[in-house]
């Protein structure tokens, strides 16, 4: 059980009792024993309890402190005669102890374990993974000719009953084992430690592997995830609009996502690359977005005849694929256009801070919400005015939302599980943005999917510097 400060109740314990040892050599005589032993016991028995249901990285520093302030204190515990060091000299050495312990507090609240929202919708949320070959198309990133594209997805759907009780989803796979493989492959493709992100991998979900499906016909969102992403990433943004009535499907790609586990076993790890060339970099993001349109359209395919029955499923019935949204995050919102410029089968587009990456736009008849975060003219000239040229080919209207306070990852469940850091995970807190970024994506789907009435311009300006791209011309209003 998870209190406060992403802390479980024996973390809370053993750093109270750690901090109750490194205070109580310095307490008068009488005091200092009672209290070292009362400390002394909480320490261990607190640490025998973490150690027996595993300890989080972030508390090794504080049982090391703990250690080191408890064998100085042995004497005192014992009624040994000591040397007593004066303050001056004793003080770097308890700092540095009480440094070691307070280390386990502020690792744990900057890489918590994290806690999904509560969706706000009325329906639970299920969950489950599928995967599938596209028979008609060789996969680029190999050699063999026989080798055949091959999609990971997983699905975010209204569940009916209540799931008071049920065992919730992991968040980065279906197995405790996947969820170690992929958090250990973001971290590599990050270039950080993999402990890092022990928390994320051990995080569940608010959503119920393989529940009932409700009753009704659901509009379907697909989901493309950032460069090296995994389909989890946006878990939080999927079981909110899952629990408001829609069908979300979100892609792993095969050499592009960081890892994608198989229902073989194997797993396939990613293969992008920045080579420092802005022009060849420019020319590779075009190629794995190129790709991605193709894995978008290939599953809306097979969501049809899954809806059709042609492909078993619980969902079969369910899905309205004549109303369907294309999305993505970062070149996932960039293959998200692209998909949709293809394929008109896709009726509305969200592209959650994406650069295109399209060498060749055109005209599209799709509606696009973009959402961006703040970007300064000096560090990326180019992305506001690419995405601008592109969401003017529409020839519906479209929408591109600026938010205060958010960072690239903000539009992501990373602020969750990340250290609340503006320039990594933006200013608005460890939910704020979960809930901005689904408030606005549904507002956009209501109106677009749903035919809501209403003035979408009005429900989204709220939330930011909204830009208004008509057909033929452009209006701003403030946020």
């Amino acid at each position: 059980m998870t209190l406060t400060l992403g802390m479980s109740l024996p973390e809370i314990v053993v750093v109270l009792g750690a901090v109750l040892l490194v205070v109580a050599h310095r307490l008068p005589s009488r005091a200092r024993r009672p209290v070292a032993i009362g400390a002394a016991a909480v320490v261990l028995l607190s640490a025998t309890a973490l150690v027996l249901a595993g300890v989080r990285w972030q508390f090794v520093p504080v049982l090391a402190g703990a250690a080191i302030v408890l064998s100085v204190s042995l004497p005192v515990l014992l009624r040994r005669p000591a040397w007593r060091a004066p303050w001056w000299l004793a003080l770097p050495g308890w700092a540095a102890c009480a440094g070691l312990v307070a280390a386990g507090p502020v690792a744990s609240w900057a890489f918590p374990v994290p806690v999904f929202p509560e969706p706000s919708g009325r329906f639970p949320v299920g969950t489950f993974v599928l995967e599938w070959t596209d028979p008609g198309r060789p996969e680029p990133a190999t050699p063999d000719p026989d080798d055949r594209r091959t999609v990971v997805v997983q699905f975010w759907y209204p569940a009916r009953g209540s799931a008071a009780g049920a065992a919730r989803a992991p968040y980065l796979g279906r197995t405790e084992r996947e969820a170690r493989v992929v958090s250990g492959a973001a971290a590599a493709y990050l270039g950080v430690p993999g402990f890092l992100f022990d928390g994320a991998s051990a995080a569940r979900t608010r959503s119920v592997p393989g529940a009932a499906v409700a009753a009704g016909r659901f509009p379907v969102v697909l989901f493309s995830p950032g460069l090296g992403g995994v389909r989890t990433q946006n878990t939080a943004w999927a079981e909110e609009l899952a629990s408001l009535g829609y069908v979300v499907v979100a892609l792993d790609h095969p050499y592009d996502s960081a890892a994608v586990v198989l229902a073989d076993g194997r797993t396939i790890r990613t293969r992008v690359a920045a080579t420092g060339d802005d022009r060849e970099d420019e020319r590779r993001a075009a190629g794995w977005t190129a790709v991605r349109a193709d894995d978008l359209g290939f599953v809306l395919t097979q969501l049809g005849r899954l809806d059709r029955g042609e492909l078993a499923s619980p969902l079969t019935g369910r899905l309205d694929t004549a109303r369907a949204a294309v999305t993505g995050h970062s070149i996932g919102g960039a293959a998200a256009l692209r998909a949709a410029r293809q394929d008109t089968r896709f009726a509305a587009v969200i592209d959650l801070d994406g650069a295109p990456h399209d060498p060749e736009p055109r005209p599209f008849r799709q509606p696009v919400l973009a959402l961006t975060h703040p970007v300064d003219p000096a560090d990326n000239p180019t992305y506001i005015p690419r995405l601008t040229r592109v969401l003017d080919l529409s020839t519906a209207t479209s929408y591109r939302l600026t938010v205060p306070g958010t960072a690239h990852l903000t539009f992501t469940d990373a602020p969750l599980y990340l250290p609340p850091v503006p320039a990594l995970a933006g200013s608005l807190g460890r939910t704020d943005g979960l809930r901005l970024t689904a408030a606005t994506s549904v507002a956009f789907l209501d109106a677009t999917l749903r035919g809501k009435p209403g003035d979408l311009a009005a429900r989204l300006s709220p939330y930011g510097d909204l830009t208004v791209h008509h057909a033929d011309s452009e209006v701003r209003s403030g946020g």
